[in-house]
This record gives structure tokens, C-alpha cells and sequence, in this order.
């Protein structure tokens, strides 16, 4: 259980299809709230990809040194360039287990949710329609909107005005 936001993070890729290829997804969430904190989209599954994810999270949050950030075994998490700037904002680096998707379940499900509720029998035309549509998605619509039963169906921008309420 997080108490706090800024305790723990978790982040991941996916990778959205569209008529003209795939647009990948980078997000960090913060456990506390399930907001999604940082994102970035490329048509490459890069190193600057979950760089930028990382950098706008570090950005908007200025996270204490001690934030966990967790993430899946992924080449791109465990790279030398990001697992520098981990260490540079004072964050604590940690890994799931091989295989085991059940180790970064939060941000698994979040995906599951953009797929189901954004794209499910839609095909985007482009990555630009795409972009528009996952900015939409998450800057308008989930942080803001959409309730969620384990935060006892409130929004994550709700909890994290209680969290600065307390």
C-alpha cells in the first residue's frame, strides 16, 4: 500500500497500431493516485522514449530522493542513459522478476484500460490522430474523469487533491 504521492512510480511501453504503422507509449504512473505523471510517444521504441516519460514525471512532480520507480527487465529501463538519469533525480531503481507481468501490474492495467476504452474496433489513420487521441485520453479524460474502484471510485486527480488537502 502507497501512502503518499511521489512514494512509488511505475512505468511501461505499449505500442499502438495505426494505418500507418505503430506509434509506441511510454508512461510513468504514480501509485499513490494511479495518475498517469509522465508520457512520451515516438514511432521508435527508444531509449528516448522512456527518457522523455521519465524527464516530464521528474518535471512536474520533483520527486524526494527515495521515490521507487519501478519498472519490467526491459532493455530500454536497464540501459546505462536511464538508469544514470534514475540515479541523478535520487530515485530508486527496481525491476520485476523475469516474466512476471504480475510484478508491474498497475501499469499492464492501465494499458488494458486505454485499449479497451480508446481503441477497441478503432483503427487511427495515423500516428499524428493517434497522438491526439492518447494526449486526450490520458490528460482529459483518465488523470481527470475516469473513477477508479481501487481508489473507491474517485478520479486519480481526486486523490491526489486529498493527498494535498492532508
Amino acid at each position: 500500500m502507497v501512502a503518499r504521492p511521489n512514494e512509488a512510480w511505475v512505468g511501461d511501453v505499449t505500442y499502438i497500431p495505426t494505418r500507418s504503422g505503430w506509434l509506441y507509449l511510454a508512461v510513468l504512473l504514480d501509485l499513490y493516485s494511479r495518475k498517469v505523471i509522465g508520457w512520451s510517444m515516438s514511432e521508435r521504441n527508444n531509449r528516448r522514449l522512456v527518457l522523455d516519460a521519465l524527464n516530464m514525471a521528474v518535471e512536474v512532480r520533483n520527486p524526494a530522493p527515495g521515490t521507487l520507480h519501478h519498472t519490467d527487465q526491459g532493455a530500454l529501463y536497464g540501459c546505462d542513459e536511464y538508469r544514470d538519469r534514475i540515479s541523478q533525480c535520487g530515485l530508486v531503481p527496481s525491476m520485476s522478476r523475469k516474466g512476471d507481468c504480475w510484478d508491474n501490474a498497475v501499469a499492464e492495467s492501465f494499458f488494458s484500460t486505454l485499449k479497451n476504452e480508446l481503441m477497441l474496433g478503432r483503427m487511427f489513420w495515423d500516428r499524428d490522430h493517434a497522438r491526439s487521441e492518447v494526449f486526450k485520453f490520458i490528460e482529459m479524460f483518465y488523470n481527470r474523469q475516469r473513477i477508479h474502484q481501487t481508489l473507491g471510485y474517485i478520479t486519480p486527480e481526486m486523490m491526489e487533491q486529498r493527498a494535498s488537502v492532508n
